[in-house]
């Protein structure tokens, strides 16, 4: 017996320390599998955006710099202004880019969402266009104008209208939240017809002059060249990429923002994304 206990019972303590110092093992390397070098960050992200221009910019202007980074990304595409937000606040996505600043605001508070800006981007304007009409200058007494039903895309095509002299609001009117309301000089008698931002390139069919949003615009197949007018989108009109608030000092959120600052982003642009808006920090360089 105590030459059992001699032989065997080192041999179990062994084999049980082994063990002990293997799952240790294997725990690290499962941590490690999700962060980057064990420094707790992502190494695989994923970032949403609308179908259409935006999906694209990340796709190629922004994804392939960071996979030179050492990222996986995965580009989650979203066919609404809704689940971008919620997929982002619940933890499905690490970023998205989709928004401007006033939407962001707004859903966050009615969401009890904490969310927060990393930088704007360059951005699709929209524009007056028109199947009837070569030039603003040709707009007849009484012509129809289809424009968005949603206030704050209201507020943008009638900033244009003014911005060509078609229409005057009163001087005091908040120009991010004007309507039709503070409209004071419409020298031509335009109409105005309200209709669905998404239905609004269907509306020059029917319409003399229609405004539209850029993505829908380049979704229909129109060329943000051949509209009459674009618009100098606000500031806060500029399409954004966004992180939950908390993750705004991460190391892929730093990532993320010195992509789009890169000289390898801006090229992909002036190539690809020909007549969109630039955010100021990419004009004044």
């Amino acid at each position: 017996m105590k030459n059992f206990k001699k032989v065997v019972l080192p041999i179990l303590l062994f084999v049980l320390l082994v063990g002990i110092l293997t799952g240790c093992g294997q725990s690290g390397k499962t941590s490690q599998a999700v962060t980057s070098e064990g420094s707790g960050e992502f190494k695989e992200i994923k970032i949403g955006a609308t179908v259409g221009p935006y999906s694209d910019m990340v796709s190629k202007a922004i994804k392939p710099i960071l996979e030179q980074k050492g990222y996986k990304v995965e580009v989650i595409e979203f066919s609404d202004y809704i689940q971008p937000n919620i997929a982002l606040g619940n933890g499905s996505l690490n970023a998205n880019l989709y928004q401007h600043k006033i939407y962001m605001e707004t859903f966050a508070k009615d969401n009890n969402l904490e969310l927060s800006v990393v930088l704007p981007v360059p951005t699709v304007p929209m524009g007056i266009y028109s199947n009837k009409y070569q030039s603003i200058d040709e707009v007849k007494e009484g012509s129809s104008v289809a424009i968005p039903n949603d206030p704050t895309n209201l507020a943008r095509a009638l900033l244009i209208l003014q911005d060509v002299g078609l229409i005057k609001f009163d001087q005091n009117a908040n120009p991010l939240t004007v309507s039709e309301k503070d409209i004071i000089e419409n020298p031509k008698n335009l109409v105005f017809q309200p209709i669905e931002a998404a239905q609004l390139p269907r509306s020059l069919e029917s319409t003399d002059l229609s405004a539209i949003n850029g993505n829908f615009a380049l979704a229909a197949g129109l060329n943000l060249q051949d509209a009459l007018q674009l618009e100098n989108i606000p500031a806060d009109y500029l399409n954004l990429v966004v992180v939950n608030t908390k993750d705004l000092e991460a190391a892929y959120t730093k990532d993320i923002r010195e992509a789009v600052e890169s000289a390898e982003f801006e090229k992909v642009i002036d190539e690809q994304f020909q007549g969109y808006s630039k955010p100021d920090w990419m004009k004044n360089r």
